[in-house]
């Protein structure tokens, strides 16, 4: 499993701002933040699969986490392995094409997206905060 993270635990200015929420308002406004980011990274993912059948690209998704009781929200991006080989949404060849084998040498797709787009992440991340910020504090 490849995992990288961004940290925002310095930007003190909206660290004040969801100490005004509910739980339940923070935990939601920090997963929308979180899944924004993931979804950036996601997108670029997909573009830079393998386009054989289209198969891996449509399974390469964001997925969002519970937020833990030190107040992080997880997101990541993940390629679906479920079922038999034959279906749709089972791509579970990524990690051979990623890894390489063998007989296969790696062709990473995933760790490269991460990297070309981790700032554009961040920034997605903290601008949807802000926003979900904004529409609960109006309320």
């Amino acid at each position: 499993m490849i995992r990288s993270h961004l940290d925002f635990s310095g930007l003190a200015s909206l660290e004040e701002d969801l100490k005004q929420l509910t739980r339940a308002e923070n935990d939601r406004v920090r997963r929308q933040g979180a899944r924004a980011g993931a979804g950036v990274v996601r997108d670029e993912a997909r573009r830079r699969a393998p386009k054989r059948s289209g198969k891996l690209a449509k399974n390469i998704v964001a997925v969002t986490a519970k937020v833990s009781e030190n107040s992080r929200a997880t997101a990541g991006v993940r390629v679906r392995e479920r079922g038999k080989a034959s279906d749709p949404s089972n791509a579970f060849y990524w990690k051979f094409i990623e890894l390489g084998t063998s007989k296969l040498p790696p062709a990473p797709f995933i760790r490269p997206a991460f990297d070309a787009v981790e700032q554009q992440a961040g920034d997605a991340a903290i601008e949807k905060i802000t926003q979900a910020l904004d529409k609960v504090l109006t309320k």
